[in-house]
């Protein structure tokens, strides 16, 4: 099933992937409440938004990140951060995606901060993915799935895996396994191809070890503002 396409604005053909993500991070303001406290993803495209959020910083009480990276973005733009469990919901989310298919189901977690995305993502009313049209996809699965595990059981989660048909690797970072935020490790997985994520993210978020898998189904986008060569156009799901 696809969804209407409906231009924003146009943009010079052939801009770059950044001055894209400058423009869908712009086009993103027009989903923030007022008054109200908005929900900060993580990543280039988010940090893009988090720049042009701070140009009506007075016009919002302030956010609620993803990240001790967004955070520290945010609070240097003077931008007030409250913490999620301060918050009871949340009127939007504004985050990115390594990959949206035509339901509005998304991997994430390139960014290793796949576990507080969802958690923010869960108390927000709406999710609003930003993002390239290079991130558009048929079916999941090209992107290498992050799943964020408890380093004990990294080796078994692996072995699943291998049972699906992927290939499992620990995130290295400066040639160690790196950390995220949650104090975890991080297996990326390649060779799957996702034809049902709700069924999926259900079957792994249930193997022992499993913080978070990186597909977003139960907590899907419901607006994706895509970057393109013709305008950012906007998908509804």
């Amino acid at each position: 099933m696809t969804h209407p396409i409906s231009p924003i604005f146009p943009v010079t053909p052939n801009l770059s992937q950044d001055a894209l993500k400058t423009l869908v991070g712009q086009a993103a303001l027009k989903y923030v409440v007022p008054g109200e406290i908005v929900g900060v993803g993580t990543g280039s495209t988010v940090n893009k938004f988090i720049d042009a959020l701070a140009t009506i910083k007075d016009q919002i009480k302030g956010a609620v990140s993803s990240s001790e990276a967004s955070t520290a973005r945010l609070k240097a733009l003077g931008i007030t951060v409250f913490e999620a469990a301060d918050v009871e919901t949340l009127s939007v989310y504004i985050d990115g995606a390594d990959e949206i298919d035509h339901h509005g189901h998304m991997v994430k977690g390139g960014g290793a901060a796949l576990t507080r995305e969802k958690i923010v993502a869960a108390q927000s009313d709406k999710f609003v993915c930003i993002a390239d049209e290079s991130k558009l996809v048929d079916h999941l699965g090209a992107f290498p799935l992050p799943v964020e595990v408890v380093p004990m059981a990294t080796a078994r989660v692996i072995r699943q895996f291998a049972a699906l048909g992927g290939v499992g690797r620990v995130r290295l970072k400066e040639g160690q396994a790196l950390v995220t935020d949650n104090g975890q490790h991080i297996v990326d997985v390649t060779g799957l191809k996702i034809t049902d994520p709700v069924a999926f993210e259900l079957q792994v978020s249930q193997w022992p070890g499993v913080v978070t898998v990186g597909v977003f189904a139960f907590q899907k986008a419901q607006v994706c503002l895509l970057g393109t060569s013709s305008g950012v156009k906007t998908l509804t799901f």
